[in-house]
């Protein structure tokens, strides 16, 4: 389930909830108990066992080229 961040306009505390994706933009409490939140843009970070492919050619220093 994913995880957003919000921030209260009240009190200025940042909070998460998990909550699903046809819920993101109903409106959250604070722990506080404040209602005016307003949702916060976060970075997503992805993590994957698939690895960037390698360029083609012999190796070295330059690529397979013809160094100096």
């Amino acid at each position: 389930m994913p995880r957003y961040d919000f921030r209260c306009r009240a009190c200025g505390s940042t909070f998460e909830l998990s909550r699903p994706m046809a819920k993101s933009d109903e409106p959250a409490l604070c722990p506080e108990g404040h209602e005016d939140t307003v949702r916060l843009l976060s970075t997503v970070a992805m993590t994957g066992g698939a690895a960037a492919p390698r360029p083609a050619g012999g190796g070295g220093c330059c690529g397979g080229g013809c160094c100096g």
